[in-house]
C-alpha cells in the first residue's frame, strides 16, 4: 500500500549524485516537502543555516539551488525509469526575486574572456517581485520606465529536479544533463509526469529551485525565484530503458536534450522523440521522423546554464494508441 511521506530535510545538497540518502521510499509512494529558493531562503525569507549545508572536506560547494533529497527509491535499478508525477506545487511565499549579474545570462561571454564581446560585464541588479497568490499574479514595481507597474501571470514549476547522473558522476544543481537537473523547463509543473533514466540503484531523486514564472530560455539568468510546498508521487517503471528525461501531460509527449551546444540539444531531444514514437507507439523510423518534422514544437528551457536545455513536444491527440 502506498504511503504519503512528509519530508523535513536536515541537509540541503547542492549537487546531483549519490549523496547520503535523506529518505527511503517505495514505488508508488508520495512525498510532500517544502523547498528553499535558489539562494537558500525559506518561505519566511530566512537564510539556510550552516548546519543544513553539506560539509565540504577541503573544497567548496556551490551554494546555488539547495535540493530536497536525495530520495532513495526501493526497487529502482539501472535499466528502469523513474516516473515522477508532479501533483502539486503550492507557492507559500508572497514574494520572489530575480536578478542579472556579471558573467551570467544569455548576453554574456566575458566569463571566457573579458574581451570576447568587447563590452563591460552586465551590472548586478536585484528585482523584487510581489506574488499575489490568490490572483496568481506576480507584480514588479518599475522605477525607471514610463510604465510603473508590470503584472505577470504565475505558472509555478520546478527548476531543478533529477536523479544521480550516469557513471557515478556528481553534478552541481546548476547543471542539467541526462539525469535531469537544472533544466529550467516551464513544463515541469503540476499535472506533468517526468520519466528519468535510472543510472544508479535507488535513483537518488532530488528537487528544488521553484520558479513562480519564467520566460523561455531564462535569459537574464534567473526566474521568479521563490519557495513552495511540492507534492510528488514516485513510481518505478521496470525495464523501460531511456537515455534522457521524458515528460508527459494531458496533451503532449515531451523529450529533452541538455548539452552546451544548443543545436546538439535540439538533435538529442528530436532523436529521443523519434525513439519514443518508434519503440512505444509503433512508428517506423523514417515515418516517425516525418511526423515529428510536421507536428512537433520546441521550447528552450534555458540558454544560461553550463548545458542548454531543449524540449520537443508532440501532440498526443495525433496518436492512435494510449501512452506508455
Amino acid at each position: 500500500m502506498s504511503t504519503i511521506h512528509r519530508l523535513e530535510p536536515k541537509i540541503f545538497h547542492t549537487t546531483f549524485g549519490r549523496n547520503e540518502p535523506a529518505f527511503h521510499i517505495a514505488s508508488g509512494d508520495t512525498i510532500v516537502a517544502e523547498t528553499r529558493d535558489a539562494r537558500g531562503q525559506d518561505k519566511h525569507g530566512a537564510p539556510l543555516p550552516d548546519s543544513m549545508k553539506p560539509r565540504a572536506d577541503g573544497f567548496e560547494y556551490s551554494p546555488n539551488n539547495p535540493l530536497v533529497g536525495p530520495i532513495y527509491v526501493e526497487g529502482a535499478e539501472p535499466g528502469d525509469a523513474l516516473a515522477v508525477h508532479i501533483e502539486k506545487i503550492e507557492l507559500n511565499r508572497p514574494s520572489a526575486w530575480s536578478s542579472h549579474s556579471p558573467n551570467f545570462g544569455s548576453l554574456t561571454g566575458e566569463q571566457y574572456s573579458r574581451r570576447l564581446l568587447l563590452n563591460d560585464p552586465l551590472p548586478r541588479l536585484l528585482f523584487h517581485w510581489s506574488l499575489d497568490l490568490e490572483r496568481r499574479i506576480g507584480v514588479l514595481e518599475l522605477t525607471e520606465s514610463r510604465i510603473t507597474r508590470f503584472e505577470l501571470p504565475l505558472h509555478p514549476f520546478i527548476g531543478s529536479i533529477g536523479v544521480a547522473p550516469r557513471y557515478g558522476r556528481v553534478e552541481t544543481a546548476l547543471t542539467p544533463g541526462e539525469y535531469g537537473g537544472n533544466m529550467d523547463c516551464v513544463e515541469t509543473r503540476a499535472g506533468t509526469t517526468i520519466y528519468f533514466p535510472v543510472w544508479a540503484r535507488g535513483a537518488y531523486l532530488s528537487f528544488g529551485d521553484i520558479h513562480a514564472a519564467q520566460g523561455d530560455g531564462e535569459v537574464c539568468g534567473s526566474a521568479l525565484e521563490t519557495t513552495a510546498e511540492v507534492t510528488l508521487r514516485v513510481e518505478v517503471k521496470k525495464q523501460w530503458a531511456i537515455d534522457w528525461p521524458r515528460l508527459e501531460d494531458a496533451d503532449f509527449l515531451m523529450t529533452t536534450g541538455s548539452l552546451h551546444s544548443l543545436l546538439d540539444a535540439v538533435r538529442v531531444a528530436q532523436i529521443e522523440m523519434l525513439n519514443w514514437l518508434m519503440n512505444d507507439y509503433g512508428f517506423a523510423k523514417w515515418e516517425s521522423w516525418q511526423v515529428i518534422s510536421q507536428a512537433s514544437t520546441m521550447r528552450i528551457g534555458n540558454i544560461v546554464d553550463p548545458n542548454y536545455t531543449v524540449v520537443v513536444k508532440f501532440p498526443k491527440a495525433l496518436l492512435a494508441v494510449p501512452p506508455h
